[in-house]
């Protein structure tokens, strides 16, 4: 019996959600015919038959997540070898960051709890981290671990995070600890606009222009050498809010894209990361990024910045406001932004500039 082993996945991905299965016990399947899809933290991933045979045994049911080097299926005849398959595997430098580390277990040195609690907390399955004292001191006592074990089954069992929302998590953990994050706000008066601009299209032209102005924000920031690279083409990470969770596809060298051009491919790139269609290249390695949050929800905001990248801009709620225009009050239309970026590569005369030169753009006419 053959063996076949969930294959590398490419850029330290370790574990993937199997989503479907495309053969079943019984079937003659052909070399580089579809197995099953896998949902990794980047995509959903066809893992195709490495050779012809007949399927003899399935590891494993749609949502268990499998392991690399995990049996996956088994096919009759020949010895129990592994066609040790490289699925999407990529190259990837120094500069990109693939996935986050895990964020390290709380510590339980610090928590008094006599002997018997803490017993009964392994009972009850509480974390003691979790748990408020009302003992003298700070002491946990026994029903201070039973109300919070009510508290957790009144609120129903755990969610484990997977794939997308797990890497989000991760994420989300090392920039909070590595990066030096920072904001300015101001408001583009966009009133010269003809009916019917896109917000994201125009955005992305002025980005553009302020990364000409300023090329600070476009680079990439190595916490270990102390260094900042900065970037000549601008491959833009799009934030695209999905119901699996926040994914950042990337629009390439969009400084020598045609606006016809960006008029077709964006909506384009945001439909198919929705519908999990973007290949695992288009999703990683942007040089900066856009959030168009004002489209669901806010005036501004302080996005967070995923190292290495250094400045994510943000677009808030379109508002309507009285402004004063040749000393008489007027009602125009103001587009709030936002510039967040890691001040341990950037200044904040480079992020002002930037945001002057975004803010001269938008305010054009055309």
């Amino acid at each position: 019996m053959k063996i076949f082993k969930l294959p590398d996945l490419g850029e330290g991905l370790q574990e993937a959600e199997i989503v479907k299965w495309h053969v079943k016990v019984g079937d003659e399947v052909t070399l580089d015919q579809p197995l099953l899809s896998v949902e990794t933290a980047k995509a959903i991933v066809d893992i195709p038959a490495p050779y012809a045979g007949r399927i003899a045994w399935l590891y494993g049911n749609v949502h268990d997540v499998a392991h690399v080097g995990q049996p996956l299926v088994a096919f009759e005849g020949g010895d129990d070898t592994d066609a040790g398959t490289v699925v999407g595997k990529v190259d990837v430098g120094q500069q990109v960051l693939s996935e986050a580390p895990a964020a390290a277990p709380a510590l339980a040195h610090g928590i008094k709890a006599t002997p018997a609690v803490r017993a009964l907390a392994r009972k009850l399955d509480i974390d003691l981290a979790m748990v408020t004292p009302t003992g003298a001191d700070g002491l946990i006592t026994a029903n201070d671990v039973q109300r919070a074990a009510r508290i957790l089954a009144a609120a129903g069992p755990q969610e484990l995070l997977r794939g997308v929302r797990k890497v989000m998590a991760q994420s989300m953990t090392l920039a909070h600890a590595e990066v030096a994050s920072a904001t300015i706000m101001d408001d583009a008066d966009i009133n010269a606009w003809r009916d019917g601009e896109s917000i994201m299209l125009r955005m992305i032209r002025a980005l553009v222009a302020a990364c000409r102005a300023e090329p600070s924000l476009n680079a990439w920031y190595d916490s270990q050498a102390v260094g900042r690279r900065l970037l000549k083409n601008i491959d833009l990470g799009i934030a695209v809010d999905t119901s699996d969770g926040l994914l950042v596809p990337v629009l390439r060298n969009v400084e020598k894209r045609t606006p016809e051009d960006l008029k077709t491919s964006l909506p384009k790139l945001i439909q198919d990361t929705r519908e999990r269609k973007v290949p695992p290249e288009d999703l990683r390695a942007n040089t900066i990024t856009l959030s168009n949050y004002g489209s669901i929800a806010g005036r501004y905001a302080s996005p967070i910045i995923l190292p290495p990248t250094v400045a994510i801009v943000g677009a808030g709620r379109l508002m309507k406001e009285v402004i004063v225009v040749d000393d008489k009050p007027a009602i125009h239309r103001m587009l709030p932004l936002s510039v967040t970026f890691d001040h341990r590569a950037v200044t904040g005369g480079e992020a002002g500039r930037f945001m002057v030169a975004m803010i001269a753009d938008l305010q054009e006419a055309e």
